[in-house]
């Protein structure tokens, strides 16, 4: 690996404190690229011009790789050029004069606050099979939907959280997001009622973990098994094609927006840095207005 690459990965893990999943990708990306150059242009990283670059961008594109994905990668080559910038090590940066693909943009996906209300309050399935039996993953389970739903959270900050990280005389929980930032959110009674219960039942297992969730073996939960969790239960009240807990994130945003919240506060409550993230749910809001607008006005 090239020693400035090498240099920047240090750079994102020790001084931005990225993310492992991010500096994984960044490395994928930067790694994948040197090769392209060694093969067609033997030409060091530094010395690189504008067009070399674009052929990268113009390959990918022929092997048929989709715009967004094209995107993200040259977005890891502006972050490393930017870097070289900052360490005087290159005069100008190349990526300047490059344009990403545009990448059609799709609504996020959502459940229906119905569909929610049906998860959440039904006891049992047609069958008398209770959907959140009384038993500790029972309990976990409903409590892992619940926290997604009404919190928002990402699945990353999930499986960190800490038993006190939960504050039940402020009624809040706090979060460990995305490089280290640490947000506060409120949590609803029912929410303080579940958490109250899950740990009652997770003390009575004797699984006194820091980690909030826990296997009933006492390992601490991870990511495939919460998709797993969110995937079978989700598919018990909606058809929608993504069934993920990001999509329980994308409903807990659409909902709040549906019920009149403003942006800002949603980007906080989402931990967004910024509000153009944020803003992608107002589409789904927009739409919702449409419908409205077609079916109840006299001339729709």
């Amino acid at each position: 690996m090239d020693k400035n690459v090498s240099d920047f990965i240090n750079y994102l893990k020790y001084e931005k404190h990225y993310s492992a999943h991010t500096i994984s990708s960044y490395t994928i990306d930067l790694v994948s690229f040197e090769k392209y150059i060694q093969e067609h242009f033997e030409t060091p990283l530094i010395a690189l011009n504008h067009h070399q670059i674009r052929s990268w961008i113009v390959e990918l594109m022929n092997e048929k790789l989709d715009a967004k994905s094209v995107a993200r990668k040259l977005s890891t080559l502006k972050s490393f050029y930017k870097f070289l910038m900052k360490e005087e090590l290159i005069s100008s940066n190349p990526t300047t004069k490059i344009q990403a693909p545009k990448a059609s943009k799709k609504l996020p996906s959502f459940v229906e606050e119905k569909q929610i209300n049906n998860l959440f309050d039904i006891d049992s399935l047609e069958n008398g099979e209770a959907i959140f039996p009384n038993t500790f993953e029972g309990q976990r389970n409903r409590l892992i939907l619940l926290l997604f739903y009404t919190c928002g959270i990402r699945l990353s900050e999930l499986i960190h959280l800490k038993t006190n990280d939960i504050d039940f005389y402020r009624n809040t929980i706090r979060v460990l997001g995305k490089r280290n930032k640490e947000r506060i959110l409120p949590i609803t009674k029912e929410l303080q009622n579940e958490l109250k219960k899950y740990l009652e039942i997770k003390s009575e297992s004797g699984l006194k973990d820091e980690f909030l969730f826990v296997l009933s073996s006492k390992q601490k939960l991870y990511p495939k098994l919460v998709y797993t969790i969110v995937k079978s239960y989700l598919s018990m009240v909606t058809s929608i094609e993504k069934r993920s807990p990001h999509v329980l994130r994308h409903t807990f945003a659409t909902h709040l927006l549906n019920k009149g919240a403003d942006l800002n506060s949603i980007k906080e409550l989402l931990g967004h840095s910024s509000l153009a993230a944020t803003q992608v749910y107002t589409h789904n809001s927009i739409e919702r207005l449409k419908n409205i607008h077609k079916t109840r006005h006299p001339r729709g």
